[in-house]
């Protein structure tokens, strides 16, 4: 849709949660709002802001972004990387530092702003409760973003029913093991699965389950909820909860662009490795930034990897899946560097488009979930934590576009299972078709006179309005 030049033009402060997952998806929002002629200042954390800045190639000319956008950064309160490290300690500083420090950025914003530069709506991650009542007693617009499936909202609403129910207590501690389906088409949920029940320790399952309670009441201040998604991607869950507003799928390339905001600098020369691969032939591995494997199990897939005896392409973030990318090095230099190609990051929206890939090894995050299904590649799943196991279920149980694995007693997943995985989801073209099925689907929605699309330029015209 064209800018439309008669209309003022809006002022908009977007907040994501410093995470790689979060930033991306919110970032792509923000190119989509410039592009309809509206100002975008996107505020990180600053050790959030240094790391997209470093990814960069050219930072001072910030390529990749609209001329609309600008970066800005505040502090999380913790002093060091350390810090960061342990868990729930930059949960609590954003809880505990950040509100205040946009409070101050925004009042500093509008007091030496004019008239026409004031910030006139709040956009945030869903997960940051205390940003819709900032906005709120500011006088500001504001819209709640969820770059996860609405699943796991409809799981965060329904927590009254599963405490009801006697599958959890007040604290989101599972009291008995069920196999839970919110409604027809919703992902099957097992109560050792949970959002909450996949985050560290006890003590920091406790603080993320009441920050989702919390975050629940205060989502409704916001004047629009919207999420990367779409209607015919999770049919269940908007019937569940239709307050929900999908505008997705959020893919740089629905609107001709480069995807920005990666914390790491991406390794483009893959593509030219993937140039030489045969057509839909190369298994694509990556677990986001900051899944962990043990050696053993990095082993494991190596074996599984080569056995298949099929080309590669496996991203290896610097400090990430890996502190292990020596180990990896050395597994592929001893028995399979002509077999595979092994890169820090990748740009994986072209990775998924491009037609020597055959399938995606993936941790299920929502951004790789929607990345994968909207290209029409099948996904072999390798759940973490978190909402990963919920979109699992979606993958391989509601829409059957891939396979999960199974672990051994030990909790391993072998070498023999892995190939025998890859094999079986290759050689059966109903997981492909069914796959570029999907991503008809989604596309249609995203195109003129789909839902999304509809849903995305009401939202503009309100922004505007």
């Amino acid at each position: 849709m064209a800018e439309d030049l008669g209309m003022a033009s809006p002022h908009v402060l977007i907040v994501p949660f410093p995470a790689q997952g979060h930033v991306i998806p919110l970032m792509e929002l923000a190119q989509r709002i410039a592009k309809h002629g509206i100002r975008v200042t996107f505020v990180n954390t600053e050790i959030t802001h240094k790391r997209i800045l470093s990814s960069l190639a050219d930072p001072e000319d910030l390529v990749a972004l609209d001329d609309r956008i600008c970066l800005v950064a505040i502090p999380d309160g913790l002093e060091s990387d350390e810090e960061r490290k342990i868990p729930g300690k930059l949960s609590e500083a954003i809880y505990r530092v950040m509100p205040g420090k946009l409070e101050e950025l925004i009042k500093t914003m509008n007091a030496s702003s004019t008239e026409e530069d004031r910030v006139t709506c709040l956009i945030a991650d869903q997960s940051l409760g205390w940003a819709q009542e900032l906005a709120s007693n500011l006088g500001i617009r504001r819209v709640a973003f969820l770059p996860a499936a609405a699943a796991t909202l409809v799981l965060g609403f329904n927590i009254p029913r599963l405490i009801e129910d006697g599958i959890i207590d007040q604290d989101g501690t599972q009291l008995k093991e069920q196999v839970v389906q919110l409604a027809p088409g919703m992902p099957l949920m097992n109560s050792t699965e949970f959002v909450w029940a996949c985050l560290g320790n006890s003590m920091m399952q406790k603080v993320i389950f009441q920050a989702m309670v919390q975050n629940n009441q205060v989502v409704k201040l916001a004047d629009w909820l919207i999420c990367n998604s779409t209607y015919d991607l999770e049919p269940g869950a908007f019937s569940l909860a239709p307050e929900i507003v999908p505008i997705g799928p959020l893919l740089a390339s629905n609107r001709l662009g480069n995807s920005a905001g990666q914390f790491c600098q991406e390794v483009s020369s893959c593509l030219n490795w993937l140039d030489k691969q045969p057509r839909r032939a190369v298994i694509y591995v990556a677990f986001g930034s900051s899944s962990v494997l043990s050696n053993e199990q990095l082993e494991e897939l190596a074996l599984g990897l080569e056995l298949s005896n099929r080309p590669f392409l496996w991203v290896v973030p610097p400090g990430g899946t890996n502190s292990h990318s020596g180990a990896i090095e050395g597994i592929l230099s001893r028995r399979m560097a002509s077999q595979g190609e092994i890169v820090r990051w990748a740009p994986q929206q072209k990775v998924l488009s491009h037609p020597a890939v055959a399938c995606f090894l993936s941790h299920c995050g929502w951004n790789s979930t929607v990345e994968s299904v909207g290209n029409g590649v099948p996904v072999l799943c390798w759940p973490y934590f978190a909402d990963q196991f919920t979109n699992q279920s979606y993958i391989c149980d509601i829409w059957k576009v891939g396979l999960k694995f199974i672990r051994d007693a030990t909790g391993t997943i072998r070498g023999e299972e892995i190939k025998e995985k890859i094999d079986e989801l290759l050689e059966n073209v109903a997981y492909k078709e069914r796959a570029l099925q999907l991503q008809e689907i989604m596309m249609k929605n995203s195109s003129e006179g789909g839902s999304s699309h509809k849903n995305f330029t009401d939202f503009i015209s309100w922004l505007k309005a």
